[in-house]
């Protein structure tokens, strides 16, 4: 997809198709009167009969002649006192969906002049570029590698984006909107590959690649010699029952000063979890692919940075291994010395995502980093609190939580902060090592993220519990590329 930026007057501007928005209630924006007044009054003709509808994200498309377009997009945005940014969003998406199934090549969009409610953060020109461009990639993803009758694809190949001007502050809004909904998409890549190829050393080689096409990315992997030498025996002792051996991999990006203190990304990357010897149910296990969606966002992010080159530097891990049941598989019972040198009694082989990300999380002081962030799909109990529509967050620091909740609330892309208190510690007791690796019941999110924080004393530190956020299940089954909006803003705020 082409997405370019211009600030020509709409009616000066040749497309297949142009995209305008209809308020429900209040006064019109710019672009929709000139595009009435260009057509003779025939917007407003339609709607007093009733033919379209400003009801927020209906859509309504028609033919035209003797025009600068041949087809008219209405999109519906609501009562102009009503309208905030998610339901921007929203008009925003129904349009994208109507370009997509339609026969336009390229189309003309005019919908930043339809302003909205809140924060100048979240309403200002910038802020809508920057959500125009990362709603048209993302709605025009598709997974087809496997197919082998492919779909058509979709005829939209170029979008011109309508705005007031085509300064420097504008055309980076767009771009980075456009590079995070790619980020998003190759997030989505991955997820969505299934477990059979997707494995800890083909997510290592994506690593390299990235390295490959983008001199400002650095790629180090450590294999399991390696990590056995280094100590990291979680890690290991979830991936002992797989065929496929587990990996850690380190992307650096350096785009900031030598002494600048690099942000810190780790991500949980199990391939596919069968629970191990705790063995999963059958039912929905397929979507255990998608255990490795924290790994993914980190490498969504990654190329968001390649792709845009903020002053920043950023590592991030990547703890890789498949959770598989086989004579040489971790039992419950089990007791494993992790690299921090604290020991943990495996009372569970289906709570493996933070074995591996203890280790991973001990190994990233070595960055002194400016602050951590995990991503994992790491806990059932998530969704049970949360649903699918909010991120769980927890961390040991009330700033850095507020940026995290902060970036959410921007970008859409929504975190709920759930508490880390002292009081739930004692739930990881053990009679016979230094904790054991689940708390029962009770606060299962939180109590997954006391047993990282014993790891992350050190730092800064924050876990995003995103098991109901990294991808959707039923007919619309498929990763979803999140957090990569609240990571890129997040970070993009620290930006130099």
């Amino acid at each position: 997809m082409n997405v370019t930026l211009t600030s020509k007057d709409i009616s000066a501007t040749k497309a297949d198709c142009l995209v305008i928005g209809l308020p429900e209630k209040g006064d019109w924006p710019e672009s929709t009167r000139q595009a009435d007044e260009a057509l003779g009054g025939l917007i407003k003709q339609l709607e007093k009969a009733g033919d379209v509808s400003g009801k927020n994200a209906t859509v309504r498309q028609l033919p035209l002649t003797d025009q600068p377009w041949h087809r008219l997009l209405i999109v519906g945005t609501g009562k102009n006192d009503e309208r905030t940014a998610a339901h921007y969003r929203k008009a925003v998406t129904a349009a994208a969906g109507a370009l997509k199934t339609g026969p336009s090549r390229n189309a003309l969009l005019a919908l930043t002049d339809t302003t909205f409610s809140g924060d100048e953060a979240v309403t200002s020109e910038t802020a809508r570029l920057n959500v125009i461009g990362r709603i048209l990639e993302e709605q025009f993803y598709t997974f087809t590698d496997f197919k082998s009758d492919k779909p058509e694809s979709a005829k939209l190949k170029k979008v011109s984006v309508q705005a007031s001007g085509a300064g420097k502050a504008l055309k980076d809004a767009l771009k980075l909107g456009v590079a995070t909904g790619r980020g998003m998409n190759y997030t989505r890549d991955l997820g969505n590959t299934p477990p059979n190829v997707c494995h800890p050393s083909w997510l290592a080689d994506q690593a390299k690649k990235l390295a490959k096409d983008h001199d400002c990315i650095k790629t180090e992997v450590l294999d399991e010699k390696q990590m056995e030498k280094m100590g990291m025996n979680t890690i290991l002792a979830v991936g002992k029952g797989s065929k496929q051996p587990p990996r850690l991999i380190v992307m650096e990006y350096r785009g900031g000063k030598a002494k600048d203190k690099p942000y810190v990304l780790v991500g949980k990357g199990i391939t596919f979890d069968s629970g191990g010897i705790s063995l999963k149910p059958g039912e929905a296990m397929d979507e255990m692919k998608y255990d490795m969606g924290g790994s993914a966002s980190v490498f969504g992010t990654m190329q968001v940075l390649a792709e845009t080159k903020p002053k920043i530097n950023v590592v991030a891990v990547v703890a890789a291994a498949e959770n598989m049941p086989d004579g040489a598989a971790t039992r419950p019972g089990d007791i494993v010395e992790t690299l921090s040198g604290m020991t943990v009694e495996i009372l569970n082989t289906d709570a493996e995502g933070r074995l591996v990300l203890c280790d991973a999380l001990t190994y990233v002081k070595k960055f002194d980093p400016a602050a951590v962030v995990d991503m994992a799909t790491l806990t059932g109990a998530c969704i049970i609190a949360l649903g699918n529509h909010a991120t769980g967050l927890l961390s040991n620091n009330d700033d850095l939580a507020n940026e995290l909740l902060a970036a959410g609330e921007r970008t859409g892309d929504r975190a709920w902060r759930l508490p880390l208190w002292d009081e739930y510690q004692s739930q990881l007791d053990s009679n016979f090592a230094d904790m054991q690796n689940i708390g029962g019941r009770p606060a299962g999110t939180i109590t997954a993220a006391c047993f990282l924080s014993r790891f992350a004393k050190d730092y800064r530190w924050a876990h995003l519990d995103i098991a109901g956020t990294a991808w959707n299940s039923g007919k619309a089954k498929g990763a979803t590329g999140r957090p990569v909006p609240l990571l890129v803003d997040y970070l993009m705020s620290h930006a130099g």
